[in-house]
């Protein structure tokens, strides 16, 4: 029985490793498209068309960060006269309305206690401005969180690039406290990464981005097609992008247009937002994980696109998860019979051990190939930069016992407090000091 059991666990685990290599090695590939594509020279615009846009700001209590996003709004170098802000004080119990309203923002409040979590606010205030503004024709809607700062040149860059005829933009994620601990770092190195390393070399081979929470442009008349914003699951975003890649649209990445993000710094609020999010990718997969299979094998422009985003929202964490349950199932089997479960134990130790490590490294190389790329954009000391790449595997793996939760616990948005108030120029500060 002991030899059977052991030959079971290696197979098993080379049976893994042989299924996350053909499922994910196209990301391997990506690296070197990005690579490319960073050596590339910027694309000089000969003629801009100045459009007029709404920026929607979803606020949930966040009187304390709000006026500095506006501010900075307000600092873009394009025309001011083009460019509306809306903040949707959605059942809130601060000052969130006065702040804005103070700060030069276009305000309504929503109080539901039923239709709770930031889909339901966009639709709100969408409905509002196309009721209410619609005399003002804005090309596109931007989704901007309270808790963002934008680049001055933000929506200057945003705007060339939806002039190149992409109906949704998603932006350069950048991070207000890179520096603040292990878990804002951690956060913050995978959406750069998610940046430069997934979404640059879909745009570079014509494919699909997807967008992030924050930080993106959608095309005015596609919402108005759509019937407003009509995705209310625990990961909005990412419904909207597995729908609209479903339906053929081509989702583009702006490089150039930087968003500063606050990030969760305690494992409590980490963990809770983390859970919504492993929920909500199961619930985009339940939904739309059928239609983006058939989009693979109908042969259209965006097969791969559909592939793409299967293997983004395919809960791959609970599989390292189940791979981990099977483990444990097979030393619990070994304590049946005492004369192999000295070898039983030994052969699952070395066979988790292995794995650990080959996942950790494969993290850290990821983790170290954006920290040496976006070295000069990270925002933070040096060493703090180098000891992240470490920690960030680390982080990764908390994923795992994340993604077994998020499968058997029914999930509920959860607000998460922000504090971090700073303007751009204290942010990229940090970075200049360093280099001194």
């Amino acid at each position: 029985m002991g030899l059977s059991i052991s030959r079971f666990i290696n197979n098993f685990n080379f049976l893994m490793f042989l299924f996350f290599t053909l499922m994910y090695s196209y990301q391997l590939i990506y690296i070197f498209i990005a690579f490319k594509a960073k050596r590339e020279k910027k694309r000089e615009e000969k003629e801009v068309t100045f459009r007029r846009y709404a920026v929607i700001i979803s606020a949930r209590n966040e009187g304390m960060v709000i006026g500095e996003l506006i501010k900075s709004i307000k600092n873009q170098k394009y025309p001011q006269d083009l460019v509306d802000i809306f903040v949707v004080a959605d059942n809130c119990t601060d000052n969130t309305a006065s702040a804005s309203s103070n700060a030069g923002a276009i305000v309504r409040e929503r109080f539901n206690a039923d239709q709770v979590g930031k889909g339901y606010a966009l639709d709100f205030m969408m409905k509002i401005i196309e009721k209410e503004y619609s005399y003002k024709k804005y090309a596109g809607y931007f989704v901007i969180d309270a808790d963002n700062l934008l680049d001055e040149n933000y929506i200057a860059e945003m705007n060339k690039s939806f002039g190149r005829g992409y109906r949704i933009l998603t932006s350069y994620r950048n991070s207000k406290n890179y520096d603040q601990n292990w878990i804002s770092a951690g956060y913050s190195l995978w959406f750069l990464h998610e940046a430069e390393y997934l979404n640059l070399p879909r745009m570079t081979i014509n494919a699909s981005c997807a967008i992030s929470g924050t930080g993106f442009l959608l095309d005015a008349e596609l919402i108005r097609s759509n019937g407003g914003w009509v995705h209310h699951l625990l990961t909005e975003d990412i419904e909207f992008s597995a729908c609209q890649i479903i339906k053929g649209e081509k989702i583009g990445y702006c490089r150039n247009a930087i968003i500063y993000d606050e990030q969760p710094v305690t494992f409590t609020q980490s963990w809770n937002q983390r859970l919504r999010w492993a929920k909500g990718f199961y619930q985009v997969f339940a939904k739309y994980g059928r239609d983006l299979v058939r989009g693979i094998f109908k042969g259209k422009r965006n097969g791969f696109s559909c592939f793409d985003m299967t293997m983004t929202i395919m809960p791959g964490m609970l599989i390292s998860s189940i791979s981990i349950m099977a483990y444990a199932g097979v030393c619990l089997a070994g304590i049946f019979d005492m004369y192999s479960v000295n070898e039983i134990i030994h052969t699952t130790t070395k066979a988790l051990l292995g794995s650990s490590v080959w996942y950790y490294c494969m993290i850290f190389m990821l983790g170290f190939i954006t920290t040496l790329t976006e070295w000069k954009k990270i925002h933070c000391s040096g060493w703090k930069k180098v000891a992240y790449m470490f920690t960030f595997p680390l982080f990764m793996f908390t994923y795992v016992p994340i993604s077994v939760v998020a499968l058997v616990k029914d999930v509920k948005w959860k607000p998460i407090t922000h504090t971090v108030v700073k303007t751009v120029d204290e942010i990229t500060r940090v970075r200049r000091i360093s280099m001194k």
